[in-house]
């Protein structure tokens, strides 16, 4: 079974709070797990495996700045955005799902990990009037009907001049098809993890002009 020492051993840099924090993290997900389903149950013998070190990835990526404001899309039970929100906490996280039940559980975990950089809503991220310097998610659907979802969401002023508003989403597979046309850059995650479960996971990075100019084709579903 896995336990936050993998976490520690990738991010050796976390603070003695991050390390409490992220130890905590499995026994309040075991605890709500067992109230509202919001992670498979065979996973969370793997929970910081597949859903902490995974979410992670995107810090291998792309470092958030203090002030910025980021925006994760279908965050489920609060992936990536918690590990993220752990990692980064002068970073403003802003967490939506269709689904009550999971922010229910995103905000009470939040709250009793001291989380103040955390907001999780009950909302389609297509009703946000709000703008972001980044949106993240993790394989939520097809990447062609996702982007729509966020068009008019990533804000036009670059926080970073180093690197321009965008989407970091966690993808695993051949994206060939399901990229299409779209100029993304793909980082590998094996590159960072060497367990088999990276094998194929990466992180795509969309700029803001490359979802602003993205028409969706009709995907089957």
């Amino acid at each position: 079974m896995y336990t936050a020492e993998l976490i520690f051993e990738h991010f050796p840099e976390l603070t003695p709070k991050q390390k409490d924090q992220f130890e905590r993290l499995g026994p309040l997900y075991e605890e709500w797990n067992a109230k509202i389903n919001v992670i498979s149950r065979k996973d969370m013998e793997s929970f910081y495996l597949k859903h902490v070190l995974h979410s992670l990835g995107i810090a291998k990526v792309y470092d958030f700045l203090p002030g910025q404001v980021v925006l994760d899309v279908g965050t489920g039970g609060g992936f990536p955005g918690i590990p993220l929100a752990i990692l980064f906490p002068e970073t403003e996280f802003h967490l939506v799902d269709s689904i009550g039940k999971k922010i229910k559980v995103v905000n009470a975990v939040a709250e009793a990990l001291g989380l103040e950089n955390v907001e999780g809503s009950h909302v389609r991220a297509e009703e946000l009037k709000y703008q972001y310097d980044f949106v993240v998610s993790r394989a939520v659907t097809h990447m062609q009907r996702f982007i729509p979802w966020i068009k008019g969401k990533l804000a036009k002023k670059n926080f970073d001049d180093k690197r321009p508003n965008g989407l970091l989403y966690l993808k695993g597979g051949d994206l060939a098809e399901e990229l299409g046309p779209l100029k993304a850059q793909l980082t590998h995650l094996n590159q960072f993890f060497s367990d088999e479960f990276f094998e194929t996971k990466k992180v795509v990075y969309l700029t803001r002009k490359e979802v602003q100019g993205f028409h969706a084709p009709k995907v089957k579903s």
